[in-house]
């Protein structure tokens, strides 16, 4: 395939991830910084991936250059207000637009979706996060402070079929995790992109999170220097409809690396025609979820789906 993907925030962290792994591909990246003329950059190139965080900021003037250029657009986004507005504001654009296609996001919207298979309608999703450590980037942290500005430090929950603000602590407990994990404590709540993704093409009123506390630890921490690649994963997703349950797992290394597969396998299949309807639509919307999770073990990832 040899096509031209223009990946804006090039030079970050995750950005410099997808420009290896659009080579890997066998895809030409089209590097692009921050103060490039979006016009220009993308007058040559087949897609942009938009890496460039606080997506607040970004997703809509890379979209809207998208659609002058007529390309598919996706991005990265954990910023689950984003992912919102992106659905309100250009459900009728004339090309593919795929947001959130990343770990928080895209990972957890496949899953779901493979977990609920030919159910129409679901009672309960919930997703259980474990991470072995968590040292954020400088972007992830930058976008962090302003999700924390536009929710007026309050925090967010998928209940009773919507987006909802909650006010105090979060609620604490224990979730059990596959072996060898185990039983971990947990910060309930913990609400990401996920939680906007899969609500656009699975019915379902309420969606659990679930995030190790030791992970969060470290992101309050504020510490963006560490070993990542050291880092392990494991995401846990299980769908609950008329008492019966089912359930999909995926493990792996470096929650920002990973991201790099999940979006270039999705460029990759929307620039040869699946799922490239014109539009907003999530990758788990998009594609044949097991067949996308199955495409990436388990060189990327592991488990059971």
């Amino acid at each position: 395939m040899n096509k031209r993907v223009a990946v804006m925030g090039a030079s970050g962290h995750t950005g410099g991830f997808v420009v290896g792994e659009l080579r890997r591909r066998g895809l030409t990246p089209i590097p692009c910084g921050r103060g490039t003329d979006l016009d220009t950059a993308l007058r040559y190139a087949d897609a942009v991936i938009n890496c460039a965080g606080p997506f607040a900021a970004t997703a809509r003037p890379v979209i809207e250059a998208a659609i002058r250029a007529g390309i598919p657009y996706l991005d990265v986004t954990a910023e689950l207000e984003v992912v919102a507005d992106t659905f309100a504001g250009f459900a009728g654009a004339p090309i593919p637009i795929v947001p959130a296609v990343a770990f928080y996001g895209g990972l957890g919207d496949l899953l779901a979706t493979a977990a609920a298979g030919t159910w129409p309608a679901l009672e309960q999703i919930t997703i259980a996060y474990a991470l072995s450590s968590w040292h954020p980037t400088a972007g992830t942290l930058a976008t962090g402070r302003v999700s924390a500005q536009r929710r007026d430090g309050r925090r967010i929950a998928y209940t009773g079929s919507r987006l909802r603000f909650r006010a105090g602590d979060a609620p604490r407990g224990e979730w059990t995790f596959p072996a060898p994990i185990g039983t971990q404590p947990v910060i309930g709540e913990f609400t990401m992109a996920d939680s906007a993704t899969i609500p656009t093409h699975l019915d379902v009123p309420e969606i659990a999170t679930y995030m190790t506390g030791n992970a969060v630890a470290d992101l309050r921490a504020g510490n963006p220097l560490g070993p990542r690649s050291d880092q392990r994963f494991l995401v846990e997703v299980t769908a609950r409809s008329g008492g019966e349950q089912r359930r999909a797992v995926a493990s792996g290394r470096d929650i920002y690396a990973v991201t790099a597969p999940l979006v270039v396998e999705a460029a990759c299949r929307v620039l040869a025609g699946d799922g490239a309807w014109a539009g907003v639509a999530t990758a788990g919307a998009r594609f044949d979820a097991k067949d996308f999770l199955e495409s990436l073990s388990p060189s990327f990832l592991t488990g059971e789906w």
